[in-house]
């Protein structure tokens, strides 16, 4: 597993999406309504890479070998069990009336709908479609109204007896009807619905849709019906296949290929099916890309050992060694030694045929329509304090992040500023700033708020309390509540969060004091001076370059005023005060709990801050433990110990992420054109149910607020883009200041793809043309397809 996607619940998307985002609550900050640059145009979707190529220059016919994960268990996109191969079969054989274009923007179809717009918003939304007059089915029956009426009334959620996923628009139909004609569709909505160009996407034959029989059970194994370039023609489960032939009756530009066979082969699985030829196009992890990218590197070196693979490790001294056992008097010794070498050498050269067979492939890439996030599940724990949550995200380094990722690939680096769309699309803005740039010293200030310190991990564990009421504990606010608003509430005048200690010493001094101008107590960050009063043990510093605020976001701000004015100014800044915001000259009342030196472990009542880190185990899934082992390195930094525990790939979801049994974890979420609608169960507030269990939706981070729906509910309502697009920037500020979900960067799109494959590889957010993939024309003296 390449990557961690999350799977769908009852609500999900129209496109198979990777994983998780979250909200918080309604926030007091106007720099929160737009935190972004608010220029969509500078940011540029990365390229694809296809093999563009005109169909002039394509050749006709041939069969081309698509890898896919497994066949589908279904062919009803709209059943909870549809995967990746059910999406790319319906993709080639049903009409879709709206396809993303390479900036992941919805563009008509002309192959199906000559024309789709709103024609009413007043009293009521109408759309009007007026279809391609030569769309029709496989049967040769019209493509009309009745397939629209049909497909809504099964989608709507009315019927039960539908086993549906998703129901998001349909139920926000009150009626369709034939327009003026048999080829327009009209359709009025109770309400308005901004999202109604990802409806009927794909569009099914009343057949399929008639019936909840036929809708449950018609077609998961066969689509007799179909209107598409291709049609399907079998799958066989046993083979691992399902064959798409071109459609005899498809009024468009004839397909290309006579033949596209999507071949199940496991990821960790596809450099050997590739090397044994029975591939033509597959998405590849890593390992497999760089097994290509050295055979074709390594094209010219006939005869010399291979610099990678099972014999790079066998040095010259080893491999004397092993002869020196294999040919010595111990016969047992030299036994074992005989057939170790006869294993390695069986095994280089199986490496080396491997390699000279994937000198026939080239390594399309560019950056897939998802991004990698870090889930801080809100539930319960440490991180059910916003300030906790937040610390963690201003501890991490997404630049450095992305790069080790992306830059060995040769893709750019820039991590995403949004939670609700990717670079390139119109709802794209950078509103990262609502959290705050990365800072070691802003991080260990709001874990000091919070309460956890130096002196809190060292302290002696408290007595309990009755009913086991933790008093450290009992002011966590809810991860519903908005960031910094119940810490803010939480605070007493003096000493917010200190240990009870430091708070006794406090009070007893107090009337000793009131009177007296005094620095002591004060921490000044790059004061080289010894340790005064308030620095001994107990306060958890054993210098004076910290930053201690009251409050963290009255620390900020003190911080902030006490900014110099240029770098001559502020001078040198030393190890302690690492990241970005930690200021010389920055001062915090007498009293405040001081936050961590980098590297001092933090804790409360004598219990260290730890953090579970659950990580899949799989092949493929070595990016994630990559970036999961750097981000543990940051967190130990402002103090917080991780504790990475690893699983296998089949119980990561399941039995992790979606029964919250994690602190942290890593999967994926796909971009959408349709924000408003598919990100909506991600971040919808959790809902206690009956069992006293949460209802998360695919919010698996189970942080959320009710000023967060209704930011989506106003979006998915307004008809006006320019000011549904405001709406889901103020959301995406308001998801990045609650720290529950951190974009880390765009996912890498690696195709491996045999050189005359043309316009087909790493697609980036755009849809195929499946009929225009097929392969190029050998040029002269170039050899000839032969599929």
């Amino acid at each position: 597993m390449p990557e961690v996607d999350a799977p769908r619940g009852r609500t999900c998307s129209r496109t198979l999406r990777s994983v998780a985002l979250l909200t918080s609550g309604v926030l007091a900050l106007p720099v929160l309504s737009g935190c972004g640059s608010g220029d969509t145009d500078e940011a540029r979707a990365a390229a694809q890479d296809i093999a563009p190529a005109g169909r002039d220059l394509i050749a006709e016919g041939g069969t081309l070998r698509w890898a896919i994960d497994a066949m589908p268990t279904t062919l009803n996109t709209f059943q909870a069990d549809a995967d990746a191969a059910t999406t790319r079969i319906a993709g080639a054989v049903l009409p879709a009336l709206f396809t993303l274009d390479r900036r992941g923007r919805p563009q008509r179809n002309p192959d199906f709908v000559e024309s789709a717009k709103i024609v009413k918003r007043e009293p009521k939304q109408v759309v009007l479609y007026k279809l391609n007059q030569q769309a029709v089915w496989s049967d040769g029956r019209e493509i009309g109204a009745a397939d629209f009426v049909s497909q809504w009334r099964a989608l709507s959620g009315k019927n039960s007896a539908f086993w549906t996923a998703r129901n998001a628009g349909y139920e926000r139909i009150e009626k369709i009807e034939r327009g003026a004609d048999d080829l327009e569709v009209k359709i009025t909505f109770k309400k308005p619905y901004a999202d109604w160009k990802s409806l009927f996407t794909p569009l099914y034959p009343k057949e399929v849709t008639g019936t909840p029989a036929s809708f449950n059970d018609g077609a998961r194994a066969a689509l007799e019906t179909t209107a598409g370039p291709f049609r399907l023609k079998g799958l066989d489960p046993k083979a691992g296949t399902a064959t798409l032939v071109r459609n005899p009756r498809w009024w468009g530009s004839r397909a290309k290929l006579e033949q596209l066979v999507l071949t199940a082969v496991p990821r960790d699985k596809r450099a050997a099916a590739l090397a044994a030829g029975s591939l033509d196009l597959a998405e590849i992890d890593r390992a497999t890309a760089d097994r290509i990218a050295q055979a074709r590197k390594n094209k010219g070196a006939a005869g010399q050992p291979l610099s990678q693979g099972p014999g790079a490790a066998v040095t010259p001294s080893a491999a004397l060694k092993s002869w020196a056992q294999a040919n010595g008097s111990n016969k047992q010794q030299a036994e074992a030694a005989r057939l170790a070498r006869e294993q390695t050498a069986e095994a280089i050269s199986e490496y080396a045929t491997e390699q000279k067979a994937l000198r026939g492939y080239v390594v399309r890439k560019s950056l897939e329509p998802a991004y990698t996030q870090l889930a801080l599940n809100g539930e319960s724990g440490p991180l059910a304090d916003d300030r906790v949550r937040r610390a963690v995200a201003r501890a991490l380094d997404r630049e450095e992040l992305a790069e080790a990722v992306l830059t060995p690939l040769g893709l750019p680096a820039t991590p995403p500023g949004s939670h609700l769309a990717l670079a390139g699309q119109r709802a794209y803005s950078d509103n990262s700033g609502a959290l705050g740039d990365q800072s070691t010293a802003e991080a260990q200030a709001l874990l000091a708020d919070a309460g956890w310190t130096p002196a809190g991990a060292r302290m002696k564990p408290a007595p309990a309390k009755a009913g086991g009421e933790d008093e450290t504990d009992r002011k966590k606010p809810p991860a519903s509540a908005a960031p910094g608003e119940a810490s803010l509430k939480a605070s007493p005048k003096a000493g917010p969060h200190q240990a009870p200690k430091e708070a006794a010493n406090e009070a007893a001094r107090k009337k000793k004091e009131e009177d007296v101008a005094s620095k002591e107590g004060l921490y000044i960050i790059g004061d080289d001076k010894p340790a005064g009063t308030g620095h001994g043990p107990e306060s958890g510093s054993t210098g004076t370059h910290i930053l201690a605020p009251a409050a963290a976001d009255r620390g900020m701000a003190v911080q902030r005023q006490a900014e110099p004015q240029d770098d001559e100014a502020a001078g040198s800044r030393t190890g302690a005060q690492e990241g970005k915001g930690a200021v010389a000259g920055a001062y915090a009342p007498r009293g405040t709990a001081a936050p961590a030196r980098a590297g001092t472990t933090v804790g409360k009542n004598g219990k260290p801050l730890t953090l579970r880190f659950v990580l899949p185990s799989g092949p493929g899934s070595e990016a994630l433990r990559t970036v999961g082992d750097k981000i543990a390195r940051m967190l130990d930094r402002i103090g917080v110990h991780t504790e990475i525990t690893k699983v296998s790939d089949d119980s990561y979801f399941k039995d992790h992420i979606a029964s919250g049994d994690y602190d942290m974890a890593l999967y994926s979420w796909p971009a959408t054109a349709y924000p408003a609608t598919d990100a909506r169960p991600i971040y919808a507030k959790p809902e206690p149910a009956t069992d006293g269990s949460l209802l998360v939706e695919q919010n698996y981070t189970r942080v959320g607020s009710d000023y967060i729906d209704q930011l989506f509910d106003q979006a998915a309502a307004e008809l006006d883009e320019v000011t549904a697009r405001d709406l889901m920037r103020r959301a995406d500020a308001r998801i990045w200041a609650a720290a529950g979900s951190i974009p880390l960067y765009q996912r890498p799109e690696l195709v491996a793809a045999r050189p005359l494959v043309a316009n087909a590889g790493a697609f980036g957010f755009a849809a195929p043309r499946y009929q225009d993939i097929g392969f190029k024309m050998p040029t002269a003296g170039a050899p000839k397809n032969k599929k």
